[in-house]
């Protein structure tokens, strides 16, 4: 058969839509083109899929015949040569066994008590009857988590530096106007640091300076014996008996840093704002968390399955990554009656697979209902990506997002301030509840 459907709107406006306009973008070509649709030539061309049978084909197909880190080229420049995300083969499979005993089993139930601790001292700061911007309180509490449990650090100059160049970093390219910066490669270019380029470019040299210069203080320590990621990484070794070199370190620990906050900050956004859009989710979550008891588990916590349903259906409705890992063929691939020849990039449309009606009846209306009525297949149901590229944090962002969730709701009653619904907006390569939101904070138990 021939090449799938694509639009025919000149590539600067479909870029343009894009960027400035993401989900009418998705919504409007999915409509159109229904399980998947074309952009550029049949030769080097990206298809959007989102039909579960084809990306079961896609996650559960060799990992050697995709070259899913070249797919994932446009992360080069935030996350360095030796990422996870941006690499095949042998490479990927060793870097993915290091990294993945943290995020796993007992050592996820460390972060627990540290993940509520962070979440009750940020919030302090609320005062009853004063509105705050939700997203930077959530930033605030992800990124005192991931840099606590990858390093350990939770105070001291190095600490301080992370944390404010850490967030100008992801700023820097995070509103659609910056981030164009991403889209049109002729703007990528070192003009000065006045320049938006050149700014991005020294900032993010500062944050490799000062991640390189943490790893070689710890590795000169004679004995490693902290919990947090960098000690365990540290100490990891391959099958030859090898450790990580500093290179790799450096682009894992920026990878872990970058996806660990960014996201799930975006998530619980989304939560705040939904569960106080709808009365009956806010009332059903509360009765939930309040058979809990005044010093709950924190264990139990994250087995409710209400609150499960709501995270769940939060990552569903407007997940943070609208695509999975593009992966591109390295030999032909039959995939809904179309034969796709090497060099295609396949791309899996969680936001468009999120909203097949066939899947999630009313898939505009947030419903948490769904996800106890129904168990989805892991090619149905794709915040996280899949297959040999499935996130490796997934399991810490859900408690991240359950615990924040629970703890906020169990001290304070918030507000919304007007009830105009919440669009989302493009930051960066992901999609986000707008920074101006905003919520007021009633009371506080």
């Amino acid at each position: 058969m021939t090449f799938p459907p694509r639009p025919t709107e000149p590539q600067l406006l479909r870029t343009l839509k894009l960027l400035f306009r993401p989900t009418d973008y998705l919504d409007d070509y999915g409509k159109r083109f229904g399980d998947c649709f074309a952009i550029g030539s049949s030769e080097r061309g990206f298809v959007y899929i989102n039909h579960p049978t084809a990306i079961q084909k896609i996650f559960t197909a060799p990992a050697e015949q995709f070259e899913s880190g070249r797919g994932n080229g446009v992360l080069r420049f935030l996350l360095g040569d030796n990422s996870l995300v941006l690499l095949d083969g042998e490479s990927h499979q060793r870097q993915r066994k290091l990294l993945m005993p943290p995020f796993h089993g007992e050592r996820l139930r460390t972060y627990q008590h540290l993940i509520c601790e962070i979440t009750q001292q940020v919030t302090e700061q609320l005062t009853v009857g004063k509105t705050f911007r939700v997203r930077p309180i959530m930033q605030e509490i992800t990124l005192r988590v991931i840099l606590q449990a990858v390093f350990g650090l939770t105070e001291g100059d190095r600490y301080a530096k992370l944390r404010g160049l850490l967030t100008t970093v992801l700023d820097s390219v995070s509103s659609p106007i910056s981030s164009s910066l991403l889209f049109f490669r002729f703007l990528q270019k070192d003009w000065g640091p006045l320049s938006p380029w050149g700014r991005f470019l020294r900032l993010k040299a500062e944050v490799d300076q000062l991640l390189c210069d943490e790893i070689q203080e710890r590795q000169k320590q004679e004995k490693l014996d902290g919990d947090d990621i960098l000690t365990l990484l540290l100490s990891a070794r391959d099958e030859n008996g090898e450790p990580m070199t500093l290179l790799e370190l450096r682009d894992e620990l920026m990878t872990l840093l970058v996806a660990g906050h960014e996201t799930t900050a975006s998530a619980l956004t989304w939560a705040f704002y939904w569960v106080h859009s709808l009365p009956e989710v806010q009332d059903k979550l509360r009765f939930e968390l309040s058979n809990l008891g005044d010093n709950p588990d924190l264990s139990e916590i994250s087995r409710l399955p209400y609150l499960n349903a709501v995270c769940l259906e939060t990552l569903r409705i407007y997940p943070v990554a609208v695509m999975a890992f593009a992966r591109i063929l390295k030999s032909e691939m039959e995939l809904l009656g179309y034969k796709f020849r090497a060099n295609t990039a396949l791309g899996p449309c969680i936001y468009l697979l999120h909203r097949r009606e066939d899947l999630y009846p009313e898939a505009d209306k947030f419903k948490p209902e769904r996800f106890l009525e129904r168990q989805y297949s892991p090619y149905e149901f794709i915040p996280f990506g899949g297959g040999n590229r499935r996130c490796i944090g997934m399991a810490l962002a859900m408690l991240e997002m359950k615990l924040v969730l629970a703890s906020i709701l169990s001290n304070f009653q918030l507000e919304l301030i007007n009830s105009r619904p919440l669009k989302p907006v493009r930051r960066g390569l992901t999609l986000a509840a707008p920074n101006s939101f905003k919520m007021r904070v009633s009371s506080r138990h």
